[in-house]
């Protein structure tokens, strides 16, 4: 048996990871993304409101004076290795390949998705809904007028929900109903879009434990969901995800890695309200 891979090999196992990568996160493409980012943090810039004023004839003009501010985003670096004897083989099983694939890109997704999680359950924002009471249409509405009120404009909006908050929509009158809103929910058994928000639907994390699923309070069994704006949540990228395998003799087996450098950080807090609701069944 050969314990070194070609080339080949190694960067069709690399192509096959970052392809389940793109599938693994469910936030990635909710936030703003940063890419190629150099050192171990990265500087979000948040732009004030500005006002347009009058100008007089051959005035000069006045300038805005808009309020700059920046926000810290803390890049960290995560691995996801995993000893194999999948490569053990003259010829490698594909599906065996695919799997391991996936099982890596998995871990790294649901990493990026905590990334950005953790961030939203550490700012301070406004929040919706009650704790000790199911997920109603009712408070999704409630949270899209907060983000009216502070001045969030309708595109790119996002809720994020868990299995018992899809399950509180898909018994509510108001959301099965067509002439409430245009969703095919009791259709294809999912909510897609409800108020401007394009749902998604995460798993849960128990208390502080877990990663990439929203929190859920092991005592009141309260959720922590979210609503927000995809300028507010900003995603630092360094080093987007890569792949290594090598032997290590004392295993006799394969150690394969997947890597990836990020960090997240709320930019407006003004874009996000915290929707709390009863996770018991």
């Amino acid at each position: 048996m050969s314990i070194n891979l070609s080339p080949v090999a190694v960067t069709e196992f690399d192509s096959m990871v970052k392809h389940a990568f793109q599938n693994a996160s469910l936030l990635r493409d909710t936030v703003t993304v940063r890419n190629n980012v150099v050192g171990d943090t990265y500087k979000f810039r948040a732009m004030g409101k500005g006002l347009a004023n009058q100008k007089a004839t051959s005035a000069d003009v006045d300038p805005m004076d808009v309020a700059h501010s920046l926000i810290t985003a803390t890049l960290s670096n995560w691995n996801a290795p995993e000893y194999t004897d999948v490569f053990d083989q003259a010829e490698v099983n594909f599906d065996e390949k695919q799997e391991l694939a996936t099982t890596i890109a998995g871990a790294l997704g649901r990493r990026l998705d905590q990334l950005v999680i953790a961030q939203l359950d550490a700012a301070t924002v406004t929040s919706v809904g009650l704790d000790t009471t199911a997920l109603s249409p009712d408070d999704i509405v409630s949270a899209k007028i907060k983000l009216v009120e502070n001045g969030v404009g309708s595109g790119d909006l996002f809720t994020v929900i868990n299995a018992k908050g899809l399950s509180d929509l898909l018994g509510a009158e108001k959301i099965s109903s067509s002439d409430y809103a245009n969703v095919k929910a009791l259709v294809n058994g999912e909510v897609d879009t409800f108020a401007g928000f394009k749902v998604i639907v995460m798993e849960d994390r128990s208390g502080s434990a877990g990663e990439g699923g929203l929190a859920v309070d092991g005592t009141t069994n309260a959720v922590k969901a979210y609503a927000y704006s995809k300028e507010a949540v900003g995603l630092a990228i360094g080093m987007d995800m890569k792949t290594s395998i090598d032997y290590v003799p004392q295993k006799t087996s394969f150690l394969c890695n997947g890597m990836l450098k990020a960090g997240a950080a709320v930019r407006d807090t003004a874009g996000v309200v915290r929707i709390g609701y009863d996770n018991v069944l």
